[in-house]
């Protein structure tokens, strides 16, 4: 691999110079940039450059890696197209119909998947810059005394999102663009790559244009304020459909055929078959059924009307968002009168010691404010939810028409999917280093490290925060999901059952992913390494699916006897016993470490090392 490759991955680092070589360097000359370019440069930069995108600072890095993870699904599945486009007479052995080339309607789902992949990548992409599209306080602050023309500015912002959504459209299309004509062989290639590029770019920009104009609308319509009690759940809620259509495609393959020739209101209105049609339409030509050209011109309307909203509502939203910005939003009357009846119970209950009630209201007050952990909220349980649908639905055709099925496994799985991905999240905004405003009082008031009594006192509200939201957050999907489930996942003993695997999941996941977290929650220091991000994913798909069917396989046997409910509760307690212990050593070594004084730093002294 040659150096200069490598460097693509490493961290920018500043390099630090002596005065004889920056002297034998001579004067810096600096490029001649206008103002509107610096703009675009500072705008762009700063969507990879941000406390949610790039929490250490190192957008380089982070920039790399974005583009590397959206441009390699569909270039693995151009790939792996090859063998299915170029089958061998007798191979794999013992497989029917080997040495046949795919069917007329496998060749419009692998199309199809490639229409869908950009539709959810910059539809993510986009509700993930969500809070960066619009002029911030920083922004206001920093850019407003400065001697630029507000026109300008306006039109630097203009310029980094097409240039933000052009970059994503085109790292999500072009590598499997260039695998694709090898490995499906069209009989023609101009007809194919044309109908390729416009369906797979059209696809995208329609889920950013929409976004787009989606966020202009009701920060117009509704205003700021009103905007951000909304903006939390509706953020979640787009990442979980756009994920769910990703998931639900290897379900959804085996029913487009009859969707598509029924023409019915799902074929017309699900916006991926719209740009099915452009593709269709321009790979078949006119021997393409006339679906394809009604669904073709279906996407043409709707991309232009979408682009059309987006860029009559953006103009009217940046006014209004820059106007309140200057003004300033008056603090949110208080409503905590709602949650003083259950303050009192926590207080009375599990939240007696002081130390454990001010880190449990710490969490509480913190979380709902930070634009970063929000973000982490979201995702996650975005990916959650999505999980989960994908999990329960189903489709299957049955006389020519389509029906949606729910799955009992799906069902009884939900459980553990809701569990681990809301401590999931709770870890990784808990341990972020993205706020450090609350870190000194902390150790005003216990020192840093604190006494082990002080920090058993600080992990047991964490973890009981953790404990309590995952376990609500459960039981109320549990109840949403009863609705739709049959009716022997009803039963007494399966409601038992369920709850048992629920509440025994939550205290278990909390323990294992809490079980080397020493800190209160949001005053971490930030990494001096950078973590792996291949093995970070590596850990997911391993664990994952490991806690996923534990309910498939210990549910059916816990219904069978109230006996084997006993015995579970116990293994459960017996698990959460021996964690907790670690957990004691864990937090007992941190406490006895030597004690830093007020911004000193413990690398060079001890190489990083504490004892």
């Amino acid at each position: 691999m040659s150096e200069a490759f490598q460097r693509l991955f490493a961290r920018a680092d500043v390099q630090v110079l002596s005065m004889n070589v920056q002297a034998a360097l001579g004067p810096v000359r600096a490029p001649k940039r206008s103002q509107f370019s610096l703009l675009v440069r500072h705008f762009i930069e700063r969507f990879f450059r941000n406390e949610s995108a790039s929490p250490d600072g190192d957008a380089k890095t982070r920039l790399v890696q974005v583009a590397c993870a959206t441009g390699l699904p569909p270039l693995l599945v151009a790939m792996y197209l090859w063998p299915v486009y170029h089958p061998i007479k007798g191979w794999p052995p013992g497989q029917p119909h080997s040495g046949e080339l795919p069917t007329y309607w496998l060749q419009v789902n692998h199309h199809l998947f490639f229409v869908l992949y950009p539709f959810v990548a910059l539809g993510i992409a986009t509700v993930f810059e969500w809070d960066l599209l619009f002029p911030d306080a920083l922004d206001l602050v920093i850019l407003g005394p400065l001697p630029i023309a507000s026109f300008r500015l306006f039109a630097a912002r203009i310029a980094s999102i097409a240039l933000f959504v052009a970059g994503f459209l085109f790292d999500a299309n072009i590598l499997a663009a260039l695998i694709l004509p090898m490995s499906m062989d069209p009989p023609s290639l101009w007809r194919f790559l044309a109908g390729h590029l416009l369906a797979v770019g059209a696809s995208g920009l329609f889920a950013a244009a929409f976004i787009l104009a989606l966020h202009g609308v009701l920060l117009a319509v509704f205003g700021e304020r009103i905007f951000r009690r909304i903006a939390l759940v509706l953020q979640g809620a787009v990442i979980a459909v756009l994920v769910v259509l990703l998931l639900l495609f290897p379900v959804l393959s085996g029913v487009v055929p009859v969707i598509l020739q029924s023409g019915g209101a799902f074929a017309r209105w699900f916006p991926p078959f719209w740009f099915l049609g452009v593709y269709q339409s321009f790979l078949e030509g006119s021997s393409a059924p006339p679906l394809y050209a009604m669904l073709a011109h279906r996407a043409a309307i709707a991309t232009l009307g979408v682009g059309a909203l987006a860029a009559c509502s953006y103009p009217l939203a940046y006014l209004r968002k820059t106007r309140q910005l200057v003004e300033g939003s008056a603090s949110p009357s208080g409503s905590r009168w709602l949650f003083r009846p259950a303050n009192r119970i926590l207080h009375a209950s599990i939240l007696r010691s002081p130390m454990r009630r001010a880190v449990f209201h710490f969490i509480s007050d913190t979380l709902p404010r930070i634009t970063r952990y929000r973000i982490y909220l979201v995702v996650y349980g975005g990916v959650g939810v999505s999980v989960v649908a994908a999990s329960v639905i189903r489709f299957a055709s049955r006389h020519q028409r389509v029906q949606v099925e729910v799955s009992p496994e799906g069902i009884r799985a939900a459980a553990a999917i809701i569990v681990f991905w809301v401590i999931a999240g709770l870890r990784m905004a808990f341990v972020s280093s993205g706020n450090q405003r609350g870190r000194w009082l902390f150790r005003v008031i216990v020192g840093d490290p604190p006494p082990f009594n002080a920090a058993m006192e600080q992990s047991r509200a964490t973890r009981l925060w953790a404990f309590s939201a995952a376990l609500l957050l459960t039981l109320i999907a549990g109840a949403a999901l009863l609705l739709i489930a049959p009716p022997e996942l009803r039963a007494a003993r399966a409601l038992a059952s369920q709850t048992l695997v629920a509440a025994g999941m939550c205290l278990i996941l909390t323990d294992a992913l809490f079980l080397d977290v020493t800190t209160v929650p949001f005053t971490g220091e930030s990494q001096r390494e950078q973590p792996n991000l291949a093995l970070t994913v590596l850990k997911y798909f391993t664990f994952f699916p490991l806690v996923a069917a534990l309910p498939l396989r210990l549910e059916p046997w816990i219904e069978a006897s109230w006996s084997h409910f006993a015995l579970v509760a116990a293994a459960f307690g017996a698990i959460h016993l021996l964690l907790r212990g670690r957990h004691r050593g864990v937090l007992r070594e941190h406490a006895h470490q030597t004690a830093l004084e007020e911004d000193e730093d413990d690398f060079p002294m001890k190489l990083g090392l504490r004892y």
